[in-house]
C-alpha cells in the first residue's frame, strides 16, 4: 500500500509539472513569487496609471479593493481624476514574504503638492488591494525635507543587525503602546540617534536651531515627558509591510484624541493645559515607517491625515490582511 501511495503521489507531481510546462510563459510567471524588483515594478505601474487617469492597463484581480484615506471607492474617482504630477521623491518599502509593498512619495493633485503613501498587495502577479493615504491638508508639512529619501532607509543591514518579522512587529507595536497605554518611552527600544519626521517636518531630535524645545528632544526623552496623554487610543494597528533585509517596518494606525485630558507634559518637565486642536475630539490616520537597526528604532517617517473622529480604516474584519499573522 505504501508503494502504491508513493506512485500516486509521484504521478500527481509529474502531471503537475507537465501541466505547468504546458502553460504559456505569462501563465508560468503568474505562479512564480514576486521578488523585490517585481513588487517595485507594480508601484511604478500604479503611479503611471494614476498619471494617465486610467487603470485599465493594470493587472488587477476581479475583486480588487481600493481605499483613499479609509474610504472605499471605485478606480474612477478621487485621486484617479485629480492626479497631475508623478512623484520625484520615491521610497519603496517591500515585503516579499507577504507580497506587499508601500510606496512613499510626494505627488501633485491639480498642481498642488500632496504627501502620499500607496500600499499594494500582489497575488499571483495581480494587484488585489490598493490603499492610499493622502495628506491633502498636511499638518506641520515641510516638503523641503522630502526631496530625496534619507539614505538610512535604503541601506541593507548586515545579518547580525537584523531582527525576525515577529521581533520587528513587536518593536513597532511597543512604540504605539508607549504613546498610548504607557505614556512613556521606558519599554520602547529607541536608538539614541532616533529621529522622527512627520509630513516632512522633523519633530524629534531636530537639528534646526529654531525648533521648539519638544522637537529638539530625542525620541525617548520626548515620550518620557508624558505629552502623549492627549492620545487616548491608538487602534486598528495594522503591521502591513516588513522588510527584514533593510530593517523596515510599516504600519497604518489611527490616533484618537477624545479631548478630555486637561493637562499634558512639556519638554521642561512641567505640566501645561491642553490646547486646540487636542482639547476636542480628533482622529489622525497615520502611515508610519520605522527603521530598526540592532533591535532599536533609529529613524521614523510618517504621513498624518486628518479624518473624522472615530473613523474606521475600511480594512476591518474579513478585509484585514496583515503581516501581523506571523
Amino acid at each position: 500500500m505504501q508503494r502504491k501511495g508513493l506512485s500516486v503521489r509521484l504521478g500527481f507531481c509529474a502531471v503537475l509539472v507537465l501541466s505547468l510546462l504546458a502553460l504559456p510563459a505569462g501563465a508560468q510567471n503568474s505562479v512564480a513569487a514576486c521578488d523585490r524588483s517585481c513588487l517595485e515594478g507594480f508601484a511604478e505601474q500604479l503611479l503611471l496609471a494614476f498619471q494617465a487617469h486610467d487603470p485599465s492597463g493594470l493587472a488587477l484581480t476581479r475583486d480588487v479593493k481600493y481605499t483613499e484615506n479609509g474610504q472605499r471607492m471605485g478606480l474612477n474617482d478621487g485621486l484617479w481624476q485629480t492626479f497631475s504630477k508623478n512623484s520625484s521623491y520615491r521610497l519603496p518599502v517591500v515585503d516579499v514574504h507577504a507580497g506587499q509593498l508601500v510606496f512613499l512619495g510626494v505627488i501633485e493633485e491639480n498642481g498642488v503638492p500632496v504627501i502620499a503613501h500607496f500600499r499594494l498587495r500582489i497575488q499571483n502577479r495581480q494587484i488585489s488591494e490598493i490603499e492610499v493615504l493622502l495628506a491633502r491638508n498636511a499638518r506641520f508639512a515641510k516638503l523641503d525635507n522630502l526631496q530625496q529619501p534619507r539614505p538610512i532607509f535604503l541601506q541593507t543591514l548586515a545579518p547580525e543587525q537584523r531582527r525576525s518579522r515577529a521581533q520587528m512587529q513587536a518593536i513597532t507595536n511597543s512604540y504605539f503602546s508607549g504613546l498610548d497605554e504607557e505614556n512613556s518611552g521606558a519599554n520602547v527600544p529607541f536608538d539614541d540617534q532616533c529621529q522622527r519626521q512627520e509630513n516632512g517636518a522633523i519633530l524629534a531630535n531636530s537639528p534646526d536651531p529654531d525648533a521648539g524645545a519638544m522637537q529638539k528632544l530625542g525620541c525617548k526623552a520626548q515620550f518620557d515627558t508624558g505629552f502623549s496623554v492627549i492620545v487616548t487610543d491608538i487602534r486598528e494597528r495594522r503591521f502591513m509591510v516588513i522588510d527584514e533585509e533593510r530593517g523596515l517596518s510599516y504600519a497604518i494606525v489611527f490616533f484618537d484624541h477624545n479631548g478630555t485630558p486637561k493637562m499634558m507634559g512639556t519638554a521642561e518637565g512641567t505640566q501645561r493645559a491642553v490646547s486646540a486642536p487636542f482639547n476636542r475630539p480628533l482622529t489622525f490616520m497615520i502611515g508610519e515607517l520605522f527603521k530598526i537597526v540592532d533591535g532599536k528604532i533609529r529613524q521614523i517617517e510618517a504621513v498624518i491625515v486628518d479624518v473624522p473622529y472615530g473613523m474606521p480604516s475600511g480594512w476591518n474584519g474579513e478585509d484585514l490582511r496583515s503581516t501581523g499573522q506571523l
